[in-house]
């Protein structure tokens, strides 16, 4: 596996046998977008269950219906620097080649 897409894409290599527990392990941030996508679509899903019950129920006041929004707003933006991300890296590897 190549080092370079395992470092784009968040996945954790085996350290060599020579390599201390003591290195410095960089902020991988794609990885934490990635983590932090996932657990705001499973806020998105319970915010709009919530929703869902509350209209059957009646009970439905516009405040509960902006539970929702929070979780979504940020999905577009996490959703939006992933879907960027594989360009990104593609443009900018190809300005280091040149």
């Amino acid at each position: 596996m190549n080092s370079e897409y395992a470092k784009q894409f968040g996945i954790e290599t085996p350290r060599s046998a020579s390599g201390s527990s003591s290195e410095e392990v960089p902020l991988n941030w794609n990885k934490w977008v990635r983590q932090t996508h996932r657990w705001l679509s499973i806020a998105f899903t319970v915010a709009v269950i919530v929703n869902i019950v509350a209209v059957a129920q009646k009970k439905y006041t516009a405040s509960l219906g902006l539970l929702a929004v929070l979780p979504l707003a940020l999905l577009l933006v996490t959703g939006l620097h992933l879907f960027v991300l594989p360009y990104a890296t593609k443009w900018r590897s190809e300005r280091r080649a040149d």
